[in-house]
């Protein structure tokens, strides 16, 4: 097998040339069932140190109560290697499935002709065999021609040893009160039993190799799932990035031509009228102070390709119009703002609408909620929101958390932190934290 085709939940897959994560959807009717693991082979050597345990017991009290399947069986020492051998190769059963039913069918035949005494636990021996080539052997084709080869030849068995008795003499049948004939009762009864019995070790075992491969197509599409959602949490960390940059270019083209208008202007009075032209370059000095304070939160976390989306940014004083939406749609809204409100940057105005948007939003499609309490804390150095609604504390749904993602992406640009989680009560919380820091000098 070379180092381009490795074995995954039990199939063999090939992966295309220069593409890493994609794994190739195998063909399921072609599935081949991986080996026993270790812990199985284990159990498999006690398995059939318990059966061959069961097996003497069985020959014991059988030979102590007389109650012989066959007249004339040998004595202990012949019986119980016999039922050794019929144990020792379930140490291998589902290792070599299709060798250790073989063996037992011939250990089987020969131990009857033997006359040895217990029957039962030699069936079950057989009927573990067959059922473990129909859920282990990988070759499907040699799997259910041995199965009906050795059904076959156990029907053969089964004849000659009726036709051996109808021939020997006459069986006693002295307490037979049925209205059918007891020899025809008898054939009918053995004909139908072990028809039922093979019929029985066969489609559990199909069943067993089917419920693995269902198994094994179950884990495939779970890796499958899981690298979607990577890759899935990969775009949307990427789409809201692009979204902060659209939004932050406006904040930055905002200042810059303030900028361009403050400089004109003290260029064309710099001469007429010096203080005029001093305030306007003021005027220039704190609207840089301000861009290059948001500039440093975007570099090296957006991308610089970002189309620009020339839309106004919304902030702070926007946020009735989101209530207002989610009244709209049903929601109770409550709003309420402690300590001393003050001017924030634009971009932490933009990020803090973003926050409230996209919380309200989820508890509008996922919370099933009535109520939701929106709190605004101006604290000496941070903007705090709180959302909070008394739903099923699923807000942030739909397990991945895409949302969420975005709000930290966000919230990172600034230096923020979020918590979201359910509530102790009932409901869910979302809290986030915008530094409001005195601007840096340039």
């Amino acid at each position: 097998m070379s180092g381009n085709t490795p074995r995954r939940f039990g199939y063999l897959w090939k992966r295309p040339a220069g593409y890493r994560d994609r794994v190739e959807e195998p063909l399921w009717n072609e599935w081949r069932r991986p080996g026993p693991t270790p812990a199985q082979r284990r159990r498999d050597i006690g398995t059939a140190v318990l059966v061959m345990l069961c097996a003497v017991e069985f020959v014991v009290l059988v030979n102590s109560m007389g109650a012989f399947v066959f007249k004339g069986a040998p004595g202990l020492h012949v019986q119980v290697p016999w039922m050794a051998a019929l144990s020792l190769p379930l140490v291998v059963r589902r290792r070599y499935p299709v060798a250790v039913m073989l063996v037992v069918s011939a250990l089987f035949i020969v131990a009857q002709s033997q006359k040895v005494a217990d029957n039962l636990v030699p069936s079950a021996i057989l009927f573990l065999t067959i059922y473990t080539v129909g859920a282990w052997e990988r070759n499907r084709l040699l799997a259910r021609w041995s199965r009906l080869g050795v059904i076959v030849a156990m029907f053969l068995w089964l004849g000659f040893s009726l036709v051996r008795a109808l021939l020997g003499p006459p069986a006693d049948f002295k307490d037979a009160a049925g209205p059918m004939d007891p020899v025809l009762a008898s054939v009918l009864y053995g004909l139908e039993f072990n028809i039922f019995f093979f019929v029985l070790a066969y489609i559990l075992g199909e069943m067993a190799w089917t419920a693995a491969r269902r198994q094994a197509q179950l884990s495939f599409q779970a890796e499958e799932l899981r690298r979607s959602q990577e890759q899935n949490t990969r775009g949307a960390i990427a789409a809201e990035r692009m979204r902060i940059a659209r939004d932050l270019h406006d904040v930055v083209a905002h200042h810059v031509s303030v900028m361009g208008i403050q400089a004109g202007a003290a260029r064309r009075v710099l001469d007429s009228d010096p203080a005029m032209a001093r305030d306007a370059l003021q005027t220039v000095e704190q609207t840089a102070r301000t861009a290059i304070n948001e500039l440093r939160g975007l570099l090296g976390v957006l991308r610089a390709d970002a189309e620009p989306d020339l839309r106004a940014a919304p902030g702070l004083d926007d946020l009735p119009e989101l209530f207002d939406n989610a009244r709209a749609a049903g929601l109770e809204v409550s709003h309420s703002v402690y300590g001393s409100p003050r001017e924030v940057s634009s971009a932490v105005a933009l990020s803090a609408y973003r926050v409230v948007q996209e919380a309200l939003t989820n508890v509008v499609k996922h919370a099933d909620a009535q109520h939701v309490d929106v709190r605004m804390r101006f604290l000496d150095s941070a903007l705090e929101l709180e959302i909070a609604d008394d739903g099923r504390g699923r807000s942030a749904a739909v397990g991945s958390g895409f949302g969420l993602v975005g709000m930290r992406e966000r919230l990172a640009v600034h230096g923020g932190s979020l918590e979201a989680g359910p509530r102790r009560d009932a409901g869910y919380l979302v809290r986030a934290s915008l530094p409001t820091a005195v601007e840096e000098k340039v």
